[in-house]
């Protein structure tokens, strides 16, 4: 059974799964808050394009590479985003980052996940967003962080994933944003490596 995180909550990705993780897969999933039309009827959803990235830190919490859009793949191989979802349509998650933790270079000490209003919406305008993570040897969920937050924000600072005595650990931030990209988001990411 997956664990509900709560912002600002740390566990330990092993324990919750109750397996060493050699893969795992951050999942985010969204959909749009559907407008009311006339009198009720005909309303509609416009098309809300979140975008998940994964920038990797090491020692000296300098990052070293990003996954997004843009980047499918990190430098290394260890990160890989399966694409861009533009619309937030369809059942399950709309965009996903695979980490093969096993392949993640020792010099990376963290690695930071973002989700950020690529059109420009604010949460206010998307429901049901949520970041998971799934065991990939097995797809079973492990934990899972709901995202839906109304306000005038644009992104967030979804999670860490972080070594911590030879394990990976997980830390929910949770933190609101603004911005189209990760990069925009970089100081106030900071404060939380």
């Amino acid at each position: 059974m997956a664990i509900n995180l709560e912002k600002g909550q740390k566990i330990s990705l092993d324990k919750e799964a109750g397996v060493t993780l050699s893969k795992i897969i951050m999942g985010l999933a969204w959909d749009a808050v559907k407008s009311k039309g006339f009198l009720g009827f005909g309303g509609s959803a416009p098309d809300i394009d979140l975008d998940a990235s994964c920038i990797l830190f090491d020692e000296q919490n300098h990052p070293i590479d990003a996954v997004w859009f843009r980047q499918l793949k990190s430098k290394d191989g260890s990160v890989m985003h399966t694409g861009d979802n533009r619309t937030g349509d369809g059942d399950g998650d709309d965009e996903q980052i695979v980490v093969d933790l096993s392949r993640v270079p020792a010099n990376v000490k963290s690695l930071v996940f973002t989700v950020n209003s690529f059109t420009g919406q604010n949460f206010s305008q998307i429901a049901n967003a949520t970041c998971r993570i799934l065991n990939a040897n097995d797809n079973k969920e492990v934990a899972r962080f709901n995202l839906t937050a109304l306000g005038s924000h644009n992104a967030q600072i979804m999670a860490k994933l972080y070594r911590h005595n030879n394990e990976w650990k997980m830390h929910a931030i949770g933190e609101i944003g603004n911005g189209r990209t990760f990069d925009e988001l970089m100081p106030q990411i900071t404060p939380h490596l």
